[in-house]
This record gives structure tokens, C-alpha cells and sequence, in this order.
């Protein structure tokens, strides 16, 4: 089959991340971290629970395109041992084959997918302790393949079953959550709905005001959540500029404001509360904090501006990212704060046990729910490199989600409105 195949071995790594510091697009030059590929061995069913899914349509991650400029931390290795993986974990796909115990899917059944392999999925039995403490999303055993042949958290870390960024992937049917009939342009954004869902759970919901970083996708999702969850909550967005501005109040931000001391001395002018400065530092603390931040952006200035947003006893949530910061974080200890991480998706106790994946899904048939127009760009699987470097510019290229094409996968469904990134660099709709 084609795809994208990352070389995850040592020597390949160092050359990229060296190269990177040169070029925006060493990743994908000759000699980098990816390469397309035409004679990739389909993905074999490890079980007879699997199935086999044709790609529709695949998003390109801020993980995805950590991994494309070598800038993955090390740390994490530990977990994403595999030195060869094909990329793309928001899929969404049709059924093409089934295994012989299949009994909640059939062939032509259109599903988006839930990346995540738990203890269940590898064949492990006991459980670990996080998987029996209904955490898989936090799977002790990641790094171990068991019965799935996987080395990592799921697809798209490993080329063993396969990626969104090749035409075929094959998963557990506990992986798969029905989309049948919600247009491509939604149904693809089901795993990072996910995400942001998992996020706006990990607050207590005890407050009154919300900031959100960054008006990416994560955070975009993430605000979209927020609001559904407490349609009361005072939602601010931290937008760079006025195109981000527009996409956080499409989806339910009640203010936008620029980050750094400019968002500290608004909130005291709009909702009050004293500034306070402190020796030798840039940043002012907002005295009369805001209840909690979400930072969807992850660098150490957002790190540090959300600690300085907050009010004594409130609450940081680090969405998605990873990786070493250097942040002063004594106002951790003088305020009392919490600060909390989430990163995948899994059974919500808050939603009685639900997964957030099957939440997200009835709310992405739901019109109502705004996330139209959060994919903005869309290319076929032979110029993933055109995608990785506009989704690597992020909101300087005017991106939001970039999403990936085979070109003889299944026929979309409804219209995709996104610039289409093709040998005419043109606009396109496809449908």
C-alpha cells in the first residue's frame, strides 16, 4: 500500500533534528524523519476481533508534526519504542474486512477511530492497574505489543497496524465509533473532540471563569467542550491574532485577548482585581485570578501566564503537549494551585462511565455543535510534505486542522470546504 513511513532509528533522528535547525522542511527532505512510500505491506488482523479499515480522511496532529522536526521528548520514548511507524492517529475510515468474531461492525460501516490500545486490546489478562482503575487511556503496558504486535499508545506510533497517513489501518472493533452520516470535515475531528472533552473533564467545574490558550484545534475543541458542558462559564480565549480571535469566538469564547501582560491588565479592567507586580519580572499577577486555565499551547510563556491568571486554590490543565520548560512555578506552592496533565481520551467518570469518544460523536452529529470550518486545509496523500509545512506554520499560514487524502480512498461525505494544497496551490471544495 502507499504511505507516509516514519525512520524512528537514532542516526535518523539526530541528522533531522540537526537539519531542522536550518530548514523548516528537513523532516520530509531526503535524508529526513518521513518518507512516502509505495510498497508499505498492509497491516495484517492480529485477531480475530479486528478489522480492516479503508483511510477517508486522516488529521494531522501537533504531535505529528512534533515528529516531523525531531522534537519529541525524550523522555517519552520509554513509550514509542517502535523505530518504524506510520503516522496519522485521527482517522476516520470505512470498514473493508472483519475478523471472524466480529459482531458490533460490518463491512462498509463508516467509524472514526479511537487510537488508543489498552491491556483489553493487546490480550493482556490481569489488567494493569490503570486499565482496572478504568484509566486505558493511561495503559501501564504501551511499550509491550502483546497480541497486537504494537509497540506504543496505538495506530499511528507504530507501522505494525498501520496509520492514517497510509491508505489501510486495521483495529481492535472496541476502537471504532459509528460516524455513519456526520460529513467528513466533522467526523474527522472525533479525536481531538475527544481530547478536548478529556480536558474539560479533568476541571472540577467549580467557577465561574475559564481561560483557554491558544486557539488551535486542541484549544478550539477544547472551548467548544467547555461550553457545552457549563453553557454559564465565562469562556476568555488567548488568541494571537484576529484570525484566531474569530475561530475561538465561533465556537463559544465570550472574549478573546492577546497573551503576556496585555491579558493580565484586561481581565482586571473587565472583571477586576488588583495587578500586582513583582521585582524583576515582566509579568504582573492578576490578584483576582480566574478559576482555571487550560494552556492547549504548552511553551514556558503560556506556562507562566497561566500561573499568573489564576486565583488561590485554582486550577491548570496542560492539554497535549509535552516536553522540558523551564517555568518558575512557585506560585504552584503560594497560591495553592493545581496543576493537572491530559494528553489522550478514555471513560469519563463524569459522564457516568461514557467514553468521551461516543459523547464527541452524537455531538458532532449534531449540528449545533460549532466546529465547522476548523479544517482549513486538505491534501492527497502524495504531497503530505505541502501539508506538513503548512500545518507546521500553524495560524501563520492561516491552518487550522490540515488534513490528509489517499487518493482512491472512500468517497467523502457532504462538503469539505478547505483550500486544497495541490500543484496549483489553489481552493478547492471537495465532496
Amino acid at each position: 500500500m502507499r504511505a507516509v513511513v516514519a525512520d524512528l532509528t537514532i542516526p535518523r533522528y539526530v541528522t533531522t533534528a540537526a537539519r531542522a535547525r536550518l530548514r523548516d522542511d528537513a523532516g520530509w527532505r531526503r535524508g529526513g524523519l518521513l518518507r512516502l512510500r509505495e510498497d508499505v505491506p498492509a497491516p495484517q488482523l492480529p485477531g480475530p476481533d479486528w478489522v480492516r479499515l479503508r483511510t477517508e480522511l486522516a488529521g494531522i496532529c501537533g504531535s505529528d508534526v512534533g515528529l516531523a522536526h525531531a522534537r519529541i521528548a525524550m523522555t517519552l520514548s520509554a513509550y514509542y519504542p517502535a523505530r518504524r511507524t506510520i503516522p496519522g492517529h485521527e482517522v476516520v475510515g470505512v470498514v473493508e474486512a472483519t475478523g471472524p468474531t466480529v459482531r458490533r461492525l460490518r463491512e462498509g460501516d463508516r467509524v472514526a477511530l479511537d487510537p488508543v490500545l489498552s491491556c483489553r486490546h493487546r490480550g493482556f489478562d490481569p489488567p494493569c492497574g490503570s486499565c482496572a482503575r478504568g484509566r486505558p487511556h493511561t495503559c501501564e503496558r504501551f511499550d509491550l505489543p502483546g497480541t497486537s504486535g504494537c509497540t506504543g499508545v496505538g495506530q499511528g506510533f507504530d507501522a505494525q497496524l498501520g496509520g492514517g497517513f497510509g491508505e489501510v489501518v486495521v483495529a481492535h472493533q472496541d476502537q471504532c465509533v459509528p460516524v455513519d452520516g456526520i460529513p467528513s470535515a466533522r467526523a474527522v475531528l472525533t479525536e481531538p473532540a475527544a481530547i478536548g472533552l478529556h480536558a474539560a473533564l479533568r476541571w472540577d467545574g467549580h467557577g465561574d471563569r475559564a481561560v483557554v490558550i491558544g486557539p488551535g484545534t486542541i484549544g478550539l475543541l477544547t472551548t467548544a467542550a467547555l461550553q457545552r458542558l457549563h453553557p454559564d462559564l465565562h469562556l476568555t480565549v488567548v488568541s494571537p491574532d484576529e484570525q484566531g480571535d474569530a475561530r475561538a469566538r465561533g465556537v463559544g469564547a465570550h472574549r478573546t485577548v492577546r497573551g503576556g501582560q496585555a491579558a493580565v491588565h484586561r481581565l482586571a479592567a473587565e472583571d477586576g482585581g488588583r495587578v500586582l507586580h513583582p521585582d524583576r519580572t515582566p509579568l504582573p499577577i492578576l490578584e483576582r485570578g480566574v478559576d482555571v486555565v487550560y494552556d492547549c499551547v504548552g511553551k514556558p510563556a503560556t506556562i507562566d501566564l497561566a500561573l499568573h491568571l489564576l486565583r488561590p486554590g485554582g486550577t491548570l490543565v496542560l492539554v497535549g503537549a509535552a516536553g522540558r520548560q523551564r517555568v518558575d512555578w512557585s506560585l504552584v506552592w503560594n497560591r495553592e494551585l493545581t496543576v493537572r496533565g491530559t494528553i489522550n481520551a478514555g471513560p469519563e467518570p463524569a459522564l457516568d462511565g461514557r467514553r468521551a469518544f461516543q459523547q464527541v460523536a452524537e455531538w458532532l452529529a449534531d449540528r449545533r455543535y460549532p466546529v465547522d470550518g476548523l479544517v482549513t486545509h486538505l491534501a492527497p496523500l502524495g504531497r503530505f510534505g505541502d501539508a506538513m509545512t503548512v500545518a507546521s506554520a500553524g495560524t501563520r499560514a492561516g491552518a487550522g486542522k490540515v488534513v490528509l487524502r489517499p487518493e482512491d480512498g472512500p468517497a467523502l461525505v457532504g462538503t469539505l470546504e478547505a483550500r486544497t494544497l495541490s500543484a496549483a496551490q489553489g481552493r478547492g471544495t471537495a465532496s
